[in-house]
């Protein structure tokens, strides 16, 4: 490392980030979207297979789930 010391003089010198402000901040937002559709589809997938165990325990067999080749247990 060359040693420079990360120094803004204010903040708008931090949000240009050196010139690359660009690069910086559109990885920051790619990051957070696909951290939330994340999140959504976890909370999709977890919503599913709750149900789907509450309907086996409910009837006592294990369903196959529409346009899914494996079985769901």
């Amino acid at each position: 490392m060359s040693g420079i010391a990360m120094n803004w003089n204010s903040w708008t010198d931090f949000f240009h980030m050196g010139g690359y402000a660009f690069y910086v901040w559109w990885s920051y937002g790619v990051t957070a979207i696909l951290i939330g559709g994340e999140i959504l589809l976890l909370r999709s997938h977890r919503k599913n297979a709750l149900t789907l165990a509450k309907r086996s325990v409910k009837y006592g067999k294990v369903e196959k789930e529409e346009g899914n080749n494996e079985i769901a247990a």
